[in-house]
């Protein structure tokens, strides 16, 4: 074999060797990455069971004794599950703003107290009583058909009641900030007129007319302190309707978090503790 032809094998071998090495190395990547996708999968995965019950030991405390019973008035608990801590907050559903039942006047004190002026606070109230009566006339400031029309809205008021808490997005005059705002202050669950103050957030107890500094206080008790004359949620009954948010803390700033609506008890299965109304589950937040 000439000089030539042996230069070229060679040349031909390393390409050979390289283009493999490139194989081997784009394999080991690939797997590698299969690898920490499924180590994810599988961190997500045990959160979300241990999510899940965080919100089942929540419900089981509800119905506690009453000097360590769980109260449903957003205070954070903590509890632990196979080594995972989880962090839990409840809230009687009976304690938000209800806004299929709630009076205009307890609306727009609702929305004054999130910060809005008056005026706007006044016309939010009534656009969202326009939204859930059954007629087509206007209340004071309120919006009815005409006027989405005129905002180039492609839809008008409902004239029916909330379904959803996603609807009150597409009130007239409730911005995106206004919506998050009013998010955790609102309930299509609570068949109210008047919250429960023992429960309520401090922007209803506000809307309420109540001072919140001293109802708050109360809640800042730790996880199974005694019951004390000074909890009003101690002794309160509450609706049995709760929105339960469930964060299981997996390390490295991750989270799972569970947020649900649930009905203590069953609407037909027999054996179950409680029924589903809203489920959201499998955030994972770095």
């Amino acid at each position: 074999m000439s000089r030539h032809m042996r230069g070229v094998a060679l040349v031909l071998v390393l390409w050979l060797i390289v283009l493999l090495t490139a194989m081997v190395g784009a394999f080991a990547l690939t797997a590698r990455v299969e690898h920490g996708q499924q180590g994810v999968q599988r961190g997500a995965a045990r959160g979300q069971m241990v999510a899940r019950a965080g919100l089942e030991y929540a419900l089981w405390r509800l119905r506690g004794a009453p000097a360590t019973r769980w109260r449903p008035d957003g205070r954070a608990y903590a509890w632990a599950f196979d080594g995972v801590p989880v962090q839990v907050r409840i809230v009687d559903e009976g304690g938000k703003v209800d806004l299929n039942s709630a009076p205009p006047a307890l609306l727009a004190g609702l929305v004054r107290a999130l910060g809005a002026e008056p005026a706007r606070a006044q016309a939010v109230a009534a656009a969202i009583v326009d939204w859930r009566d059954a007629d087509s006339l206007q209340a004071p400031g309120g919006a009815e058909d005409a006027d989405y029309a005129a905002a180039g809205l492609p839809y008008g008021a409902k004239d029916a009641p909330f379904e959803s808490l996603g609807e009150l997005r597409l009130v007239r005059g409730v911005d995106a900030e206004l919506y998050r705002q009013l998010l955790p202050n609102v309930t299509i669950h609570g068949q109210r007129a008047q919250p429960l103050a023992a429960f309520a957030p401090a922007p209803v107890l506000s809307a309420l007319g109540m001072d919140p500094a001293a109802w708050l206080a109360a809640r800042q008790a730790p996880p199974g302190a005694p019951v004390t004359q000074v909890d009003p949620a101690a002794t309160a009954t509450g609706t049995g309707t709760y929105s339960i948010e469930s964060r299981a803390r997996l390390g490295e700033g991750r989270e799972v978090v569970l947020r649900a609506v649930v009905r203590a008890g069953s609407a037909g299965a027999r054996d179950s503790a409680y029924t589903v109304l809203q489920w959201e589950e499998g955030a994972a937040v770095q």
